[in-house]
């Protein structure tokens, strides 16, 4: 009994320090972040590090907004982030569901077909979509950024796993009651997928708020840029100020945080929830 009992809790402890370096090295950049934003210019480069500013200001927050168009930029990255969310969840949920709960021909093909395509690196393909873009004249616009985001394999994945879940009866149910195809995908499977949906939610917004390279190859006019875009400009020709970079990455990262602490309940059950069935 006293080894079972030791056993456990050497597990458990080794379990519980892999957490907490987990955590550490997740947390300390992030504070690290904060920290350095409020700090004075000599303090950021002081040894020891000053992990709590000793002098707290509001500088680099000041002179951010004095730099960059800040509310026009943002509301570049919310309009783009928002509007890739709603594409993404509209037509990947629909996908799930014709791959989830329709037969048809050649279903479990095109869907393997689909799933190779992730090991296909998104560097490769942004030459050809670039080009698509520029024929059909959307380059430096806010379609630009959106088309390609606007469904992906991983969510059309994500949904199919959740919705196999859902009993087959329920649909069958519906459909001898005279339910149209759409009608049960919007008005009875896709209210009991508020989970999955708020996972890849998350995932969609924080991947479109956060992403640079494309928006960068994209746009063109600085009018147009998104917060990445714009917060990188900052950087100085012979010099880098870090205190007012290190603002702009905390205004950057607040909408994220919020909306993943409004969301947390459903990403939390949506990851736990979905399987692998098949």
């Amino acid at each position: 009994m006293k080894k079972f009992q030791l056993s456990r809790f050497i597990e458990h402890s080794v379990v519980y320090a892999a957490l907490i370096v987990v955590f550490i090295i997740a947390v300390v950049p992030f504070v690290w972040m904060i920290s350095t934003s409020f700090k004075h210019g000599g303090g950021i480069f002081s040894l020891p590090p000053q992990w709590i500013p000793k002098d707290p200001t509001l500088e680099w927050y000041v002179q951010l907004f004095k730099s960059v168009k800040f509310s026009l930029h943002f509301t570049n990255s919310l309009i783009v982030a928002a509007t890739t969310t709603f594409l993404n969840l509209f037509f990947c949920s629909l996908a799930g569901y014709a791959f989830a709960k329709l037969r048809f021909a050649g279903r479990k093909r095109i869907f393997t077909v689909l799933m190779t395509t992730l090991m296909i690196p998104g560097q490769i393909t942004m030459i050809p979509v670039f080009l698509f873009l520029k024929y059909l004249g959307l380059l430096n616009s806010y379609w630009g950024l959106i088309l390609p985001s606007s469904v992906g394999i991983f969510g059309i994945f994500l949904i199919r796993q959740f919705m196999l879940t859902i009993p087959d009866d329920l649909i069958e149910a519906s459909r001898i009651d005279g339910c149209s195809e759409f009608r049960i995908y919007w008005n009875i499977v896709l209210p009991l997928c508020k989970p999955v949906l708020a996972t890849l939610g998350i995932f969609t917004f924080m991947g479109s708020w956060n992403d640079f390279l494309w928006p960068l190859i994209v746009m063109v006019g600085e009018d147009r840029y998104t917060l990445p875009v714009a917060l990188a400009n900052l950087n100085g020709q012979y010099a880098t100020k870090f205190g007012l970079l290190m603002a702009g990455a905390v205004v950057v990262v607040i909408p994220v945080i919020f909306i993943f602490i409004l969301a947390q309940k459903y990403v939390i059950r949506g990851i736990a929830t979905t399987g692998l069935k098949e």
